[in-house]
């Protein structure tokens, strides 16, 4: 696949990818070229997932030497490697999982060239500062951008596919599809299902209909977008023009592409939209979006260290940080300075299930 001229993708060993993905999505990664920065736990993970997926290459930044601690979750780095690169030692062991894919390390700073020549850039353990420098020149040279970071039991994840950026299936669901009982000839015509089955689809999803009776125009037609109307039926638009429904035919939902405009790091730190995954915990993002901001304010006022484990002297510098940048926020939010110290307490966390 990636690493072959011929673009051809090696269908025995991306089998299982092929099938969730698809063909084209797979041509797409193929044509991608990825900078990783950052190269610890985080990032080994991200490296090594992207290597095995198969994208066209891989280029790893981290001139910053190993650490013992990295051991606990960086899993290419071995106890001789403490005080040499990350990146450079990382690269031959994470190039060994895909033979089509090549890992190389980038020697240069990372200048807003650099950085151009990338389709993706996911950052890890990097200042803030950094972060919306790089960010910034991904969002005005149409580069996706990725950041994404943990601490102790705390993470995030922030994408940036740039402008008009085309999502095929926003679901990745099966379609949804049903048998029709009627159809009626009216401006808004309504569908009926069969034994009053419940159809599933939603306001603005689109139908085409086949095996119908009758109103035979309606077979393999254009996509028909829907209003529902209840839980067995939704109109399909003005079917007035239509022959007469007489009996049959199934509807099927078709998937649609949707384009969506994403914003900057920096234009999303200010207004943020937010992934719920919990919803008994509503107020959580938006106090952690306050609380990673506060992290970073403290380690840049402090050489770049982050607070100590169960320090409460830096978790309460931590906690006036983060009221302080609330407060000039324009989506001022309450705070739980619990929830802040804990954050603070596993900051310099590095946790392998997180990672």
């Amino acid at each position: 696949m990636s690493g072959n001229t011929s673009g051809d993708i090696d269908e025995s060993l991306y089998s299982r990818q092929l099938y969730v993905l698809g063909a084209d999505a797979m041509k797409k990664m193929s044509a991608s070229n990825v900078l990783i920065v950052g190269l610890k736990g985080l990032g080994c993970e991200v490296a090594k997932n992207i290597v095995l997926a198969g994208v066209k290459s891989v280029t790893l930044y981290d001139p910053s030497p190993v650490v013992i601690s990295d051991l606990s979750t960086q899993f290419f780095l071995h106890q001789e490697d403490v005080g040499k690169p990350r990146a450079q030692v990382s690269a031959p062991r994470l190039a060994e999982l895909n033979q089509y894919v090549p890992v190389s390390v980038l020697d240069t700073e990372l200048t807003p060239e650099a950085i151009a020549a990338f389709k993706c850039v996911v950052v890890t353990d990097i200042p803030q500062q950094q972060k919306l420098e790089i960010s910034e020149t991904a969002h005005q040279n149409n580069v996706y951008f990725i950041s994404t970071e943990t601490r102790g039991l705390f993470g995030y994840t922030f994408n940036d596919f740039g402008k008009d950026f085309v999502v095929v299936d926003p679901t990745g669901e099966e379609p949804l599809s049903g048998m029709v009982a009627n159809i009626e000839q009216a401006e808004e015509g309504v569908v009926m299902c069969l034994d009053e089955t419940r159809h599933g689809l939603e306001d603005g999803q689109f139908v085409t209909f086949s095996e119908v009776q009758g109103m035979t125009e309606l077979n393999d037609c254009e996509p028909r977008k829907v209003k529902v109307i209840g839980p067995y039926t939704f109109s399909i638009g003005d079917t007035r023009g239509l022959s007469a429904y007489t009996r049959g035919g199934l509807f099927k939902q078709v998937k649609m592409p949707v384009v969506l405009n994403f914003k900057s790091f920096k234009s999303a730190l200010e207004e943020p939209e937010y992934f719920y995954s919990d919803f008994s915990k509503f107020d959580r993002p938006a106090q952690l979006h306050v609380g990673f901001q506060a992290l970073h304010a403290f380690a840049a006022a402090n050489n770049g260290r982050m607070p100590r484990p169960g320090n409460d002297d830096d978790a309460t510098e931590v906690i006036r940080l983060a009221n302080q940048i609330n407060d000039a926020w324009s989506q001022k939010t309450e705070l739980d300075d619990k929830l802040l110290k804990q954050l603070a307490y596993q900051a310099t966390g590095d946790l392998s299930p997180m990672v």
